[in-house]
């Protein structure tokens, strides 16, 4: 048994961070130290000068682990991680994690590309952005492409010259043809070098150039032409004025500023590259009531520049940071350069940090019901169920099963995951029935249920975090008594305990109560408690159904390609990997059957004959 008294004795005096379990083992708080040691005896020590969250949270440590680092910015790094990793149920919380856009220019390459991308690297590459919307990215592009006609392909050049014909853009007049050497290496590099200016937010040589051009086609009564560099200009003023200048510094910041409303907060960042506007995102943040502004917008940069591939030169805060040398280390060695903090106080800086939080109290103001409604459709919902069930420690995951077949022929079964009263689709699971032959929910309910657990113990006991090692608090089963005897039996004979509750149907069969522990409970039809369970019943149906139609189209695809002469597995798949269906084969004609991997003309014959 875990000796909290006894193993706070044995904490080092070195850097690190610390992890607290509750009971069930799960992980319900990160934290680092400078010295381990002190910081995590003050948990354990008088709990007067405690926020309540702090108390709350200690009361449910039931043990705790640190891992030595070599230094406070190493212990940051791995704080990020861990937090990031596993969400712990009393840190501040960024709920978001959104990927941005980039525009990408590969400057290192012959012939330079440009694309988008929704992550930097370490290349030779040249990056804008991030931007807030990926329509606004590919209008660039757009827009780059038709004025100074970079390629965007991916051909290998000057490798593939002449190796295929120009593509569609050639003839769109969005390329120059670079695959076919209609244009020099040197003219291309002028090209790449006045668009970098362009995206770098310097327009007003583009906006001379299309002017001139504009008029001298019209000088010229090429009117046509005129207007399309009428268009142009227009788009680039209309970029421009989206962009407008907020900075005379030249320099990339984040501007970052938030609001704030009991638990929840609203933090709002203006993206500013070299002077310019680029684009905002705002990102909610929960678990706050009890932090100071500074701890708030700690703890949002810690987890959002973890995440994020770009990092500025500035960050522009409404309040200082904690830990300020630390992180502006951490993140000067992400950026490769000095980071710097500024927390203005008056003139144009401070100005844009006030209009940040305003669009911060803004977005709280319009957001806050919507927040109310979310939290009560989902971790209110779950709550309730608790509470229901007496299970005072909460609940954090449930897990719900399904069967599907058709007069038992491709038998399967689903399990759907829901984690704090939301869908978490990357944990979903199907299975295949195995060892039952005809109808019998229970027995394939009994097979899915133990292939699950036998699993999450085998991924368990080797110390592998694989598909099934997060064990759920409870069990939902679609249908009453007799389900949840079926996984009371599994559960027993693998000596585990964990709740289960029957979702019983009414003869129309629409969900009317819960059954647990030998007893119905009714649940009001209009609470959001119900109308979470009808969701999870609704979606493991939806999963079971889905996966079993698809089982089903592919005995479909094989028993009609069985039969063609000629045609074995290879030819099979390679038929269904370029036409994408059974129609789209019956359609085509010999000469377009050939170009399938591994087709012949005699096999191409036999199955248009087949068809046909």
């Amino acid at each position: 048994m875990f000796d909290i008294q006894e193993e706070l004795k044995k904490l080092p005096a070195k850097p690190g961070v610390y992890i607290m379990h509750d009971v069930h083992d799960d992980i319900i708080y990160v934290g680092k130290a400078i010295i381990l040691k002190n910081r995590v005896r003050q948990y354990f020590q008088s709990s007067r000068n405690h926020t309540p969250k702090i108390r709350q949270m200690v009361s449910h440590v039931a043990r705790f682990e640190y891992i030595i680092t070599d230094s406070e910015l190493e212990a940051l790094v791995l704080e990020c991680n861990l937090i990031k990793e596993h969400r712990p149920k009393y840190n501040t919380m960024l709920k978001d994690d959104k990927t941005y856009p980039y525009i990408k220019v590969t400057v290192g390459e012959a012939f330079p590309r440009i694309m988008l991308v929704r992550s930097m690297k370490k290349d030779k590459a040249k990056y804008f952005g991030p931007y807030t919307s990926s329509q606004s990215v590919r209008d660039i592009i757009d827009l780059s492409q038709k004025i100074y006609k970079i390629r965007s392909c991916n051909r290998s050049l000057p490798k593939e010259t002449g190796n295929d014909r120009p593509c569609l853009y050639y003839h769109m007049g969005q390329c120059q043809a670079p695959c076919q050497g209609y244009i020099s290496q040197e003219e291309y590099h002028e090209n790449v070098h006045q668009m970098l200016h362009f995206l770098g937010g310097n327009f007003e040589p583009v906006i001379q150039m299309l002017t001139d051009k504009m008029y001298a086609a019209s000088e010229k009564m090429d009117f046509e032409k005129a207007a399309s560099y009428r268009d142009l200009l227009n788009s680039v003023k209309q970029i421009d004025q989206k962009q407008k200048i907020t900075s005379s510094e030249m320099d990339d910041k984040d501007v970052i500023a938030f609001a704030r409303d009991k638990d929840e907060a609203v933090v709002q960042v203006f993206f500013v590259r070299h002077g310019r506007l680029i684009g905002r995102e705002h990102f909610y943040v929960s678990g706050v009531a009890n932090d100071t502004e500074s701890q708030v917008l700690t703890a949002f940069v810690k987890q959002y520049y973890a995440s994020s591939p770009f990092v500025p030169s500035t960050l522009m805060l409404q309040y200082p940071l904690d830990d300020r040398e630390v992180i502006l280390e951490w993140l000067s060695g992400r950026k490769g350069h000095k980071v710097r903090e500024v927390v203005p106080q008056r003139g144009q800086k401070e100005r844009l940090v006030e209009l940040a939080a305003e669009n911060a109290r803004n977005v709280l103001t319009k957001d806050r019901e919507k927040i109310r409604l979310e939290e009560a459709r989902t971790t209110g919902a779950v709550r309730d169920l608790a509470e229901m069930l007496g299970l005072p420690a909460g609940i954090r995951r449930m897990e719900a099963f399904d069967i599907s077949n058709i007069s038992g022929v491709e038998t399967v079964g689903s399990m759907i995951v829901y984690e704090n009263g939301k869908p978490k689709r990357n944990a979903y699971r199907k299975f295949k029935i195995r060892t039952v032959k005809g109808q019998d929910d229970y027995r394939c309910m009994e097979e899915v249920l133990t292939r699950r657990f036998q699993h999450g113990l085998e991924e368990t006991v080797s110390g592998e975090e694989g598909k099934f090692s997060d064990f759920p608090d409870v069990l939902m089963m679609d249908g009453g008594k007799g389900q949840v005897n079926v996984a009371l039996k599994v559960l027993n004979q693998l000596h585990l305990k964990i709740p289960v509750c029957g979702m019983v149907k009414d003869d129309h069969h629409r969900t009317r109560g819960l059954y647990y522990q030998q007893v119905e409970l009714p649940i009001d039809t209009h609470s959001e408690m119900f109308k979470l369970i009808t969701r999870m019943q609704d979606e493991a149906h939806r999963f079971a159904i889905e996966y079993h139609r698809q089982l089903r189209s592919k005995t479909q695809v094989r028993s009609v390609l069985d039969e063609i002469p000629g045609i074995g597995p290879a030819r099979r798949k390679a038929l269904m990997k370029y036409f994408g269906s059974i129609e789209k084969i019956r359609e085509a004609d010999e000469e377009e059957l050939m170009k399938a991997e591994s087709m012949n003309a005699g096999s191409a014959r036999a199955v248009y004959a087949y068809f046909h």
